[in-house]
Formats: C-alpha cells, structure tokens, sequence
C-alpha cells in the first residue's frame, strides 16, 4: 500500500458524550480514523454513528480509574499498525460542593482520572511521537485551573495541573516536532455539571458554550500550534481577570458562582 494513502490516526479519550465526541466527529471528518474511548459501553453507540459518516473507528471501553485501562488504550494503537498522529487528552470529570463533605473516594477518583491517567497515557504517546518526529496532543485543561475553586476545589486543582503541565511538556516537546496545546474552556453545554452535583448552582444554571464550538477551537488551535487557547469571548475575558485580581478575591468570586443553591440566591 502506498504510504500516502494510508488515513491517519487519531485517539479521542472521554468521547461518549460533550467535548470528547464532538473532538471525535471532527477528526473523522477530517479525515482521520480514530480510536475513541470511555468508560462504558455507550461509546459503541458513538462508533456506529462514527462508522456511518467514513472513518474507520476503534471503541475501547477504558475505566481510566483503573490502571490497567491505559494499557488496554495503548494496545488499542498498537493494533492499528500505525503511528498515531493526533492525541485528544480529553477524559475528566468534577465534583462541585463544600471540601469536608463531598465524597473521598470520588474525589481521588477525579484525581486518578483527571491527572494521573493522563500523565500516563501522555507519557507513552508522547515518547512515540517524540522518536517519530512528528505528533499533535491536545490536552483539556479549564480556565478553571486558573482560579482557587472554592465548592469545587479538587477538580480546580487538578486543572491547574493539566494547564501547567501542558505548557511544560510543550516546551520539552517542541524539539521533537510535537505539538502540545491545552483548550481551556469555560461552562460547557455538557453533562458536567449534572454529574458533578451543580446542578443547583449558578455556574450549573448559567449560560453555557456548545460543545462543538469548544472541540471545533480546540481542534483549530492544535492544528495551528497554538501552546493554549480559551475557548470563548466571555471566557478570555474571565481568563485576564485571573491575571489582575488576588487569589482570595478570585475564590471569593468563584465560591460565589459554585456553593450549592448559589442559583436560587442569584434569583433572588
């Protein structure tokens, strides 16, 4: 076969739903195969739909809560007989509510997914990118890494890790020829916050971004090199204020928009 008639290929984690599926329906339509990945079954559902518009598509049930779930994802390349050009490290998940009372085990989790999975998948791409010469990974931050997230304060931290990290393997990277950029969006049209127990809060009740216009930046700015992009006009705006205002006014602001019921005092 003519090398430059193989497709390239790309791996979409968390794709089952929100930004992860929209990632993964611009790749294909992109023209890229992927290997798309989630927790549970329904990301077959996603490669049926993803089948039918072209691509060639790889579903592989991974609960990146468990260790053993990068390996399965690591194999899942391998078998595709080529090297993978694009990564979407997209996985991740919240927990809003007060520190003493939301649930341990959920939040270490949260970290195990959010951090640790992606250190180790990342590792493993990026060092086969790195001796390949060539490479693409997309790592999903948050603009809420960028600000202490009282009522929410492990998942802020561990973007403020994802955020950080990314531009510092960036840096590493870029003498290989791969391309690290972080998206960093705001509230999202996904099911976030309803998993994340927001629902009753005002950033859960609030105006949101549609997740393909997230994916479709995100995708855009990997392309174009770009070491980080914000996704939104509202949220770049939020990102500056970060930059100006101190630590204790921002959780202030953040508590504000995150404690539960902050919705029905927003109302008031």
């Amino acid at each position: 076969m003519n090398p430059q008639s193989i497709r390239k290929l790309a791996l979409v984690t968390g794709a089952s739903s929100g930004i992860g599926l929209e990632l993964a329906r611009i790749c294909v339509a992109e023209g890229y195969d992927v290997v798309i990945s989630a927790e549970d079954s329904a990301i077959e559902t996603v490669a049926t739909e993803l089948r039918g518009t072209g691509g060639q598509v790889t579903a592989v049930v991974a609960d990146l809560r468990e260790h053993e779930a990068i390996h399965t994802l690591l194999d899942a390349i391998d078998a595709a007989g080529r090297p993978l050009d694009l990564c979407f490290a997209n996985a991740g998940f919240g927990l809003g509510g007060r520190f003493t009372e939301t649930d341990l085990h959920t939040e270490l989790a949260m970290i195990q997914v959010n951090v640790a999975s992606q250190v180790h998948l990342v590792k493993h791409v990026a060092q086969a990118m790195a001796a390949a010469g060539q490479g693409r990974i997309l790592i999903t931050g948050s603009i809420a890494g960028t600000m202490p997230g009282s009522f929410q304060s492990v998942y802020n931290g561990t973007k403020a890790f994802l955020n950080s990290w990314g531009e510092a393997i960036r840096e590493e990277l870029k003498e290989q020829n791969v391309v690290v950029t972080v998206l960093m969006p705001g509230a999202t049209d996904t099911d976030f916050f309803h998993r994340a127990e927001m629902d009753d809060t005002k950033v859960g009740q609030g105006k949101k971004m549609p997740a393909d216009e997230v994916a479709r930046i995100g995708f855009d700015a990997l392309m174009s090199d770009d070491d980080h992009v914000v996704a939104g006009f509202k949220n770049k705006l939020q990102a500056l204020m970060t930059n100006v205002l101190p630590d204790p006014v921002l959780a202030k602001m953040h508590r504000d928009m995150a404690q539960p019921n902050s919705e029905k005092t927003a109302a008031e």
